[in-house]
Formats: structure tokens, C-alpha cells, sequence
């Protein structure tokens, strides 16, 4: 039997960032020094899968820049489109080899109808990783960020992401050296709202680092 499925979204999502925060006296601190994080949300489309797959294992900035540099080349992000790019043309958007591969992959995937990503949304989260997990260069860090920014499913907490990673460290005064078996014993009392934690600690560090992100 699947787990039930639990979303944010603009209306419920102060509410839910108050009743993580009532459980953790260091979630609440972050809240009261820098306010309410903003809730993340992209559109469940093939374009965000797109601008996670570039945003792996490298900075936000990094991943904007070639983004934009698709979409003017391209306009809106199809599969069709992406499909239809050669090597150099890819390139010239700052894709690598791998990231090459990993969009036409994800391209082949939808056109093929191996995955339906409006299905997506009807789908647990472990329903959705089952359907991802096979596709080239989509891991558990691309699933949980679609899962939480396209979904806006409330609980995947990804442990792939430095930056939730340090701030979670810093916040709860861990060593630099943690297990990851550690880390979701913390936040195992923030279930089943995980990723509302996250966003807590996220904008934590991104306060404190001055970063601003386009959602």
C-alpha cells in the first residue's frame, strides 16, 4: 500500500512552515531571524526536468546561464526540440557530453510515452522514483527536487543537495563528518513534512551566503 500523498502550496504553506517549526526550536529560530523561506514551485513540465538535470553538480548560476542559453535558442523546452539539437548545438548551451545524454534520454522517455509526467502528480512519491529512477543521469537528487518544486510533495528531503547538507550541519551542530543515516535521524521528527524543513534550512544558508534564486 502506497504512502498518502501530501502537497504544499501557496495557501497552506506559511501554516506548514509554522508547525515544522513548533516541533524544532532551531527551525523556529531560523524562521524569527529571517522571516518565511518563499514556497519553491516550478510547473510539472519536461522544461524544469530540464533545468534539474542542468543544475546537477554545479552552481545555481552556472545552470541559469545555460538554461536561459536554451531557451533563447529554443524558446519553451520540448522534448521535440531537444531531440532535434545536434552535439555542437547542445554544446554551444553549455551542456556537457553526459548532460547530453541525459536530456535526449529524458526527450526519448516522454515521446515513447515511457513516462507521462501528468501522471506524475496522481503517483506516490516511491510510484514516481520507481518511474524516473531508470533513466539515465535522473538520480535521487533530480527525483526529490522534482518531487518537491514540481509536485510540491511535502516530505523528500534530499540529502544529494551541499547546500541543504551544510546548512542542516550548521544548524544543528553537527561534525563536518556525518552519516547520512545520521542526518535522516534528525529529520526523521520532521515527518512527514521533510521538504518544508528544507526549505527552512535552505533559505537559512542562502541568507546568510546573500544568494538569490529564481524559482
Amino acid at each position: 500500500m502506497s504512502d498518502p500523498i501530501f502537497c504544499y502550496n501557496k495557501e497552506n504553506f506559511i501554516s506548514l512552515c509554522d508547525q515544522v517549526a513548533s516541533r524544532d526550536a532551531d527551525l523556529k529560530r531560523i524562521i524569527s531571524n529571517y522571516g518565511y523561506p518563499s514556497p519553491w514551485i516550478r510547473p510539472n513540465t519536461f522544461q524544469t526536468l530540464i533545468l534539474s538535470i542542468l543544475e546537477q553538480q554545479v552552481s545555481l548560476a552556472s545552470a541559469y546561464a545555460a538554461f536561459n542559453r536554451l531557451r533563447k535558442k529554443i524558446g519553451v523546452v520540448t522534448p521535440q526540440k531537444i531531440a532535434a539539437l545536434s552535439d555542437a548545438e547542445l554544446r554551444d548551451c553549455y551542456f556537457t557530453r553526459q548532460k547530453m545524454g541525459y536530456a535526449r534520454g529524458l526527450a526519448q522517455a516522454v515521446l515513447t510515452k515511457q513516462i507521462n509526467l501528468r501522471k506524475m502528480e496522481q503517483l506516490s512519491d516511491q510510484e514516481v522514483y520507481a518511474k524516473l529512477i531508470p533513466l539515465k543521469g535522473i538520480g535521487p537528487w533530480t527525483i526529490d527536487v522534482y518531487l518537491m518544486h514540481a509536485l510540491r510533495r511535502t516530505d523528500p528531503f534530499p540529502l544529494g543537495d551541499i547546500a541543504l547538507v551544510n546548512s542542516l550541519k550548521k544548524v544543528k551542530r553537527m561534525r563536518a563528518i556525518v552519516s547520512k543515516e545520521r542526518m535522516l535521524a534528525v529529520a526523521a521528527k520532521w515527518k512527514p513534512y521533510r521538504s518544508i524543513a528544507a526549505f527552512i534550512l535552505w533559505h537559512a544558508y542562502m541568507q546568510e551566503k546573500g544568494t538569490r534564486v529564481s524559482h
